[in-house]
């Protein structure tokens, strides 16, 4: 796996991991994933321990709006990466007591045919996950724990709850005008739990800071 750079995002835990296609006059070939490597590359000591044990595929539609989900028992932190199209990540801070708690950004991924690289961005437990779609666009997902719905929930997106103040102001901009444009989003998601709401319940217990950071 020919990794070209790891880097942080504005909210701390968020990791980019870049990786390189091999192109010719036929096209590309890539190796988006190879264990050994998130093992033992030096700045990749974030993932040292963790596990895949389910890989999804998501098909959406231009303006669809998905999120934010998350999990316990077990935790499920996410590896995600666009196939085809244009998807806008969305990570928020659920950790109780963290300094971040509350907070969202929002990361652009678009995938081309033309590019040299590829992108992953990895959503450890702590962190609500959704997206939107600028365009037609299928993405794949590792998780890092099997899908319990007994032990899930979500923030909706829409709560007017949320701190955008670390996003990049063009790509809330963009959600905005999605929002406000010819929405696709289940009424699950829209009828998530805003952050207060999800505080008042025992189940945010199971996301404290100091735990979750300890591993």
């Amino acid at each position: 796996m020919k990794i070209l750079d790891v880097r942080d995002l504005k909210l701390p835990g968020i990791k980019v991991i870049r990786y390189g296609r091999f192109a010719d006059q036929r096209g590309f070939f890539a190796e988006h994933f190879r264990k050994s490597d998130f093992g033992s590359h030096p700045k990749l000591n974030f993932m040292k321990g963790v596990d895949f044990f389910q890989c999804n595929e998501s098909y959406s539609k231009p303006g669809t709006i998905r999120g934010l989900h998350f999990q316990w028992n077990p935790y499920m932190g996410k590896l995600v990466r666009t196939l085809r199209g244009r998807m806008a990540d969305i990570v928020l801070d659920i950790r109780k007591g963290s300094p971040n708690f509350g907070k969202a950004i929002v990361y652009d991924m678009p995938s081309g045919t033309d590019a040299d690289f590829c992108e992953w961005i990895w959503v450890p437990p702590g962190f609500a996950h959704g997206n939107f779609f600028l365009e037609t666009t299928i993405i794949e997902y590792f998780c890092s724990g099997e899908y319990n719905p007994d032990c899930e929930a979500g923030i909706s997106p829409l709560a007017s709850d949320l701190d955008w103040s670390l996003c990049d102001p063009a790509l809330k901009n963009r959600f905005d005008a999605t929002v406000s444009g010819a929405t696709l989003i289940s009424d699950k998601d829209s009828k998530g739990y805003s952050l207060r709401s999800w505080l008042a319940r025992p189940d945010a217990e199971q996301f404290l800071y100091e735990k979750l950071r300890q591993g």
